[in-house]
């Protein structure tokens, strides 16, 4: 079953029975307001005609009630104390008389009047006594009555009224619910085909934007997925296509000097020369799978961090060390400045191999007679490592995308620069299972600086 059905089908029982039990308990209360109200009425008008008697009890006084009642839906029936009829109208009805056999004692009618037959589905008539006592001692009883064929033709027609309301409320409902399932199954029904092109490799798609509730973030929500998945998939090609790039010209280096070194013809400076070539190629090759092993391990989550307390200024003088021999034969000059000790946890194998991969970016882009600058700096608990570059500069639209895999600001992939695109990648993602932050700030022309921010312990 479609789900539009289903909701209109649950909107349909949910409201048909509120309105249904607002109807019966409306009704109710109605009838029962309105013959209460009759009975009230009839009421009222034997107690008035009792102050009438009560004041002046005579025979013009009696004809005269009767004169009024004749001219209204009510009959008055007026008694003595016994019972015996003084008053009445010319015919009296059966069921008139039927209640006239009832007997009371004065004590036990109260003053304002008792209401002796309210029972308007089953009796003929709905009746009021009202008793009086005039100033000379007689004592009687005024009855009124009035026919509940009148109160039943009045609900009838109520229930007929009660009947077409509820039927154009039922109209108007079916309608209602089926303009809301459908207009809330419809972004549904978009996601779901949404959906299933995601589920069938097709990342194309396009969902509108609908309203700002929770059907809109689930409708945003898929379509950051699409977008994501179609991100992830053209970068997966290029990926693929990058490393085939990168593997296919060593191999091709490695395949055809082998052929030649292999000829028995060729001198044996030459065939040495080609070796050299074939293991520098070789080289080439497993430094490419070395980092894309790391990479693979990083994204399985199986790239281990240990870290421990490092004195990062004793630390970068380690490194500063190692790498400035290259630094001096290239003729670039390369500073450390560390004022002050600044201590934090992280993995020095980890940290010096991105360490060396940023020296390694400005030493080469970098020419001779520029400077290379490590700064570490402390404030506020947090530990700054700058590496500041006078080298070529990286040019401004390619800033957002150099931590990513295997881009390169060189599309030449030049063989004299080297490098796989993957370096930084590393280095962003080493900074970050360390709980730190790596920037980048560059100018062409004019050099390069990345900073690392870490927390100090």
């Amino acid at each position: 079953m479609k789900i539009s059905i289903k909701l209109g089908l649950w909107f349909f029982i949910c409201i048909f029975v509120i309105e249904s039990s607002s109807m019966i308990f409306l009704h109710r209360n109605v009838i029962h307001s309105l013959v209460n109200e009759e009975l009230e009425v009839l009421k009222s008008r034997g107690n008035s005609h009792r102050d009438v008697l009560e004041i002046s009890y005579d025979e013009a006084t009696l004809h005269h009630i009767q004169i009024m009642e004749s001219k209204t839906d009510t009959e008055v029936v007026i008694t003595d104390q016994a019972g015996e009829i003084i008053s009445a109208p010319m015919s009296i009805d059966s069921g008139i008389e039927k209640i006239l056999k009832r007997t009371f004692s004065i004590e036990n009618v109260p003053k304002n009047g008792l209401i002796i037959q309210s029972d308007w589905r089953n009796d003929q008539f709905i009746a009021t006594v009202s008793p009086f006592q005039d100033k000379n001692g007689h004592i009687g009883y005024v009855y009124m009555f009035k026919s509940t064929k009148q109160i039943q033709d009045f609900i009838s027609q109520l229930n007929e009224h009660f009947i077409l309301a509820s039927l154009l409320i039922l109209f108007f409902l079916l309608i209602t619910i089926s303009f809301l399932s459908r207009a809330l199954t419809k972004p549904l029904l978009s996601m779901k085909e949404a959906t299933k092109k995601i589920s069938k490799g097709d990342f194309t798609v396009s969902l509108p934007k609908t309203s700002r509730d929770e059907l809109g973030e689930l409708s945003n929500s898929i379509q950051t997925l699409a977008n994501d998945l179609n991100y992830l998939r053209k970068e997966r090609n290029e990926f693929l296509a990058s490393i085939s790039h990168e593997l296919r010209t060593p191999l091709t280096y490695i395949k055809g000097y082998t052929d030649i070194a292999r000829r028995n013809n060729i001198d044996e400076k030459v065939r040495l020369n080609y070796l050299n070539i074939i293991y520098e190629e070789s080289n080439h090759v497993s430094d490419l799978l070395k980092e894309l092993f790391e990479l693979a391990k990083m994204d399985q989550n199986n790239f281990s961090v240990t870290k421990e307390k490092v004195n990062i200024c004793l630390f970068m003088q380690s490194i500063f060390r190692k790498i400035k021999p290259a630094f001096d034969s290239k003729g670039v000059n390369l500073e450390i400045v560390c004022k002050e000790d600044a201590y934090a946890h992280i993995d020095p194998i980890r940290f010096e191999q991105v360490l060396l991969n940023l020296l390694d970016n400005a030493l080469k882009y970098s020419n001779s007679q520029t400077l290379t600058t490590i700064e570490v700096i402390k404030v506020k608990k947090l530990i700054t490592i700058t590496v500041k570059d006078q080298g070529s500069g990286i040019p401004a639209k390619d800033l957002p995308y150099i931590f990513d895999r295997l881009y390169r600001v060189d599309k030449s992939r030049s063989r004299l620069t080297g490098g796989f695109g993957l370096g930084l990648s590393i280095v962003k993602e080493i900074v970050d299972a360390h709980g730190g932050n790596i920037t980048v700030e560059s100018q062409l022309r004019k050099g390069t600086c990345f900073r690392i921010t870490l927390k100090e312990l």
